[in-house]
């Protein structure tokens, strides 16, 4: 558990919001890592129920098509 006040620095692979989760798994047949990673708005609404605040998620560069890595911050209050 992070202690508040504490602070959450990660990179990932996340989906732009508008793709299914068919789409997901069909841009990540090739490569299992990313064959249904979490959308944008998934993931910041997982850190929000999580306790996290102050939550950036920053996209880096695309991976495949409408998947990016991504740099996700998020601190605890």
């Amino acid at each position: 558990m992070l202690r508040p006040g504490g602070r959450l620095g990660v990179t990932d692979i996340l989906a732009e919001d508008q793709l299914t989760a068919a789409q997901r798994i069909e841009r990540g047949a090739q490569a299992g890592c990313i064959a249904g990673v979490p959308s944008f708005t998934e993931y910041r609404d997982g850190l929000a129920a999580a306790g996290f605040a102050a939550i950036t998620v920053t996209a880096t560069h695309q991976v495949a098509a409408g998947l990016h890595s991504a740099v996700i911050r998020a601190g605890r209050p």
